[in-house]
């Protein structure tokens, strides 16, 4: 099976938001794929976060991200009711940041800008319930889902996952992005 879960913590005022997708046993290899997808596609968008870019550069690039593979290489469905979000004094606040989008739109993006990304792909539709105790959320198709999400901050130095122990600096450097704590 397939867990996804979805945690915040709030510190000294300020919220932090994640999610992450665990395959419980051992899972189908189009089960694997879809988890790997997304969790790529929650590091595309941070990828995405560019000073003086637009918020649906974000969304446009994790679009395109869970566009490739899914069944017979059409892709994955992407969840669009639900999207990432501002986030800092309250857990949500604007701008929202769908999983779909054309590039080029939205608010700019500044320095110390906290936004919480958070793709959401199936196996199916993307079409999504959420059940009677108000929390849980499953595909209308009843097809496997992933979940990935991480804050981050873009700052004048770079990126900073604040939901990864290392400030997503493995990642970043791998994928050849700037890493950019306010303080080393």
């Amino acid at each position: 099976d397939l867990l996804s879960i979805d945690f915040g913590a709030i510190l000294g005022g300020f919220h932090g938001d994640a999610a992450r997708s665990d395959e419980i046993g051992k899972v189908a290899p189009a089960v694997a794929g879809l988890n790997q997808a997304t969790e790529q596609a929650v590091w595309v968008g941070i990828g995405a976060a560019r000073l003086d870019g637009r918020i649906s550069d974000i969304s446009a690039a994790i679009e395109g991200s869970l566009k490739v593979g899914g069944a017979k290489g059409e892709g994955y469905g992407i969840v669009r009711e639900l999207t990432g979000h501002g986030i800092g004094h309250a857990m949500h606040q604007p701008p929202e940041i769908p999983n779909h989008g054309r590039p080029g739109r939205g608010p700019l993006i500044t320095p110390g800008m906290c936004l919480a990304l958070e793709p959401m792909a199936t196996l199916g539709s993307g079409a999504t319930t959420v059940l009677d105790d108000e929390w849980t959320i499953v595909s209308d198709d009843g097809s496997y889902g992933a979940h990935w999400e991480n804050t981050i901050t873009v700052t004048k130095r770079g990126l900073w996952v604040l939901t990864e122990l290392d400030g997503g600096e493995a990642r970043l450097k791998a994928l050849n992005l700037p890493y950019g704590p306010l303080a080393d």
